[in-house]
């Protein structure tokens, strides 16, 4: 994951301020230079380092600071709220068209993801209640419609058929489809390039010239560090951003990208692209990307996840099954697909306050166990699921083989299930007890 040395160093500073009941000048000055290389060596523009590091000593030095009773706790605020600062402050949302269609143009260089994202932000926005339609302006790329087609059919959002060749035809055409079929939410796919090409980028600049362009977007890859805000530049420099989607930042990149490019351009991150699945796209919050980086988690991204993945009225009827004591693996199974839509596990435990990313990292976290059990339950009669205490080694054997598992696997997955049962079982004797409502651990 994105960040993950730099958070690791930057911990490793405050550490050792952390560590001394009072700070001196140089105590901070030491921490500060130990703060600057690790934000260089995450890839962050140099000029970006020296006015963010100039900022932090500054407040840090103040008397609030080198008297508090706690100075390492509040130098680590400081960093935080300045790196806040540094990614933009608050959250940027999409500017939305007071008269529909609001028309979004995404541009980026090839390799980025542009027209993947382009459909993910359409899958996006048609969660919100918008009605997007998909754009195809890359008449140059071979297969570049196809593969609009292809994530578009998959997420559920309509892609335009183009008969005309040329993009800004094809982005007018759009627009009256748009009009007629009630389409608020328009995204216009344009043609990348291999590097900063004048032409191309001059059928852009023609593009926003003849259409009515509400919001423009630049897709980034994370992972070419530098190189990506320096192209963030000079797409802003020649058509004018109005923001920037950071994609590929679940992959092993320094995060240099996303600490840079609002200083350098001024533009903010809107988006972020966190995985590979289709719906692995997530508005960026500056504030909370720092909480992250500082190793103190995420605590709303991941109250989010939860409310996104799990079913309230379904949680609420397994509350009921549990004080009953009616829960069966049906129950269990679906609690197991809920968990998985919320994504990598690893994901979700960097959100955790406290948790050791160096630790993190390094631990195995075998998400195929999950996939296993499911298979497991999955190779169970209707009867089986309802009733597990029926499962005898017979029946243990055949479900063995439909599962590809070992009866061994089975056993454990039905000890795990009483014993799960047993807590749930306490649970209700607390809530009869007074002791205040029963809660399911899983929802």
């Amino acid at each position: 994951m994105a960040f993950d040395s730099l958070s690791e160093k930057l911990q490793s500073a405050f550490k050792k301020l952390r560590g001394k009941g009072k700070v001196t000048e140089a105590d901070v000055r030491e921490g500060m230079r130990e703060i600057k290389l690790a934000l260089l060596e995450a890839d962050v523009n140099f000029k970006v380092v020296k006015d963010f590091i100039e900022k932090a000593t500054m407040r840090a030095l103040g008397a609030e600071v080198l008297e508090s009773l706690t100075p390492g706790q509040q130098i680590i605020k400081i960093v935080n709220e300045e790196l806040t600062v540094l990614m933009g402050g608050a959250g940027a949302k999409i500017n939305i068209s007071p008269k529909p269609p609001t028309v979004i143009m995404m541009a980026g260089l090839q390799g980025a993801g542009k027209t993947t994202t382009a459909a993910k932000l359409g899958g996006l926005l048609k969660k919100q209640g918008k009605r997007p339609l998909l754009v195809p302006c890359d008449v140059y790329r071979p297969a570049a419609v196809q593969q609009l087609e292809i994530v578009g059919e998959r997420l559920g959002v309509p892609v335009f058929k183009a008969e005309s060749t040329k993009p800004v035809e094809i982005s007018k055409s759009a627009l009256l489809h748009a009009d007629k079929n009630g389409n608020d939410i328009v995204i216009l796919d344009t043609a990348g390039r291999l590097h900063i090409d004048e032409e191309l980028m001059e059928e852009l600049r023609s593009i926003k010239k003849n259409i009515d362009v509400t919001e423009t977007l630049l897709v980034i890859d994370a992972m070419t560090g530098q190189d990506a805000v320096n192209a963030a530049k000079s797409f802003n420099d020649s058509i004018v951003i109005d923001g920037v989607i950071l994609t590929k930042l679940d992959g092993d990149a320094r995060g240099g990208a996303a600490l840079s490019v609002r200083a350098v351009t001024g533009k903010p991150i809107k988006f972020v692209g966190t995985g590979e699945k289709l719906e692995d796209i997530e508005p960026f919050h500056p504030e909370r990307m720092a909480s992250r980086i500082l190793g103190m988690g995420d605590v709303l991204s991941l109250i989010e996840k939860a409310q996104d993945a799990f079913d309230l009225k379904k949680a609420e009827e397994l509350e009921k099954k549990l004080r009953k004591q009616q829960f069966d693996l049906n129950d269990f199974l679906e609690q197991l697909e809920q968990m998985k839509n919320m994504g990598p596990i690893e994901s979700i435990l960097g959100m955790l306050p406290g948790i050791n990313q160096k630790a993190l990292s390094g631990a195995k976290i075998d998400e195929k166990k999950l996939v296993r059990t499911g298979a497991i339950i999955k190779s169970m009669t209707k009867k089986e699921r309802e009733n597990p205490s029926i499962i005898n080694s017979s029946r243990k054997r055949r479900i063995a083989l439909g599962s590809g598992t070992q009866v061994q696997d089975i056993n454990a997955l039905l000890k795990q299930f009483e014993q799960m049962k047993a807590m749930f079982k306490q649970f209700g004797g607390m809530k009869k007890g007074g002791r205040g409502k029963m809660r399911f651990p899983f929802a």
